[in-house]
């Protein structure tokens, strides 16, 4: 879909940073009550998100989230709607690697197949099981998420999805090196 990779590269980054500032942007905002603008924002990350999708079901995704949130939007309101994002984030990531445990390979398989493409066995075990705790991982994530939205403090959910969201996500995918890195070792032993 793209027409150079850097266009692409430029595409990718403009998204991360749109994803790491929209808890901000909201809160911000909802807070001086210029939230309609936002509407804006969540449009043009869907739509990034749309044009640096490698695959067909991830366009379908992005889709599907834009369908979703203007469905929320209608029935509860623009407020709701723009907080629901990160909840809907942790879905789309959830439904993308679980659907690869049962269409094998698995989500981490295929990252540890770019640097390693002869994977043994065991590491295909090993991939399928942190496969496993990412969908966990979202799967818990986005549950918080989604309880900020409904109960929690307009800070809170700043708070907790513009910070505390992505140490936790640092954190795993530390652990998980970490873990990997005795796993090699213990197998060249």
């Amino acid at each position: 879909m793209m027409s150079s990779p850097l266009f692409s590269i430029v595409l990718k980054v403009l998204t991360a940073i749109l994803t790491l500032c929209y808890p901000f942007a909201v809160y911000w905002g909802l807070q001086s009550s210029a939230y309609q603008w936002l509407v804006l924002l969540l449009g043009l990350l869907l739509l990034l998100r749309w044009f640096t999708a490698r695959e067909a079901s991830e366009r379908k995704l992005a889709l599907g989230f834009a369908l979703c949130l203007t469905l929320i939007v209608s029935i509860w309101g623009l407020q709701p709607g723009l907080k629901l994002y990160p909840v809907l984030v942790n879905l789309g990531f959830l439904i993308t690697f679980a659907l690869t445990l049962y269409f094998p390979p698995s989500m981490i398989e295929r990252f540890a197949r770019l640097r390693e493409p002869e994977l043994p066995d065991s590491g295909v075990r090993y991939t399928r099981r942190v496969t496993q705790v990412w969908c966990v991982f979202f799967a818990i994530n986005g549950s918080i998420a989604l309880a900020t939205v409904l109960w929690a403090s307009d800070e809170i959910w700043m708070l907790y999805n513009g910070m505390i969201a992505y140490i936790l996500i640092a954190l795993l995918v530390v652990g998980e090196w970490l873990v990997r890195w005795k796993v090699k070792q213990k197998h060249h032993e």
